[in-house]
């Protein structure tokens, strides 16, 4: 007997001062602080609205920022894990 597994997929993205808004295929919406992602905190608008939705949802891409973040790593609660990125909760802690 096989198990058929489907991630949710990314469908669009939106920004507010703090939050990266993903809308997924399931119809969660996923709010990640920015902090989280330091490439994506020091971009100007405009540099953020600049991005791909590829892999059919599973990724997403900034080609400029050299950005790429992976949905199903969103959902598991994970952010940037470059060697500059600061972790915000060991930061309130």
């Amino acid at each position: 007997m096989s198990t058929l597994t489907l991630e949710p997929m990314a469908t669009s993205l939106s920004f507010d001062a703090d939050n990266m808004w993903v809308q997924l295929s399931d119809g969660r919406q996923l709010g990640i602080p920015l902090a989280y992602f330091p490439r994506l905190a020091a971009a100007t608008p405009s540099q953020r609205k600049n991005y791909l939705i590829s892999g059919g949802g599973a990724g997403l891409h900034w080609e400029e920022l050299d950005e790429d973040i992976s949905v199903s790593a969103l959902l598991a609660g994970r952010m940037d894990r470059t060697s500059g990125a600061k972790d915000p909760v060991k930061q309130a802690a």
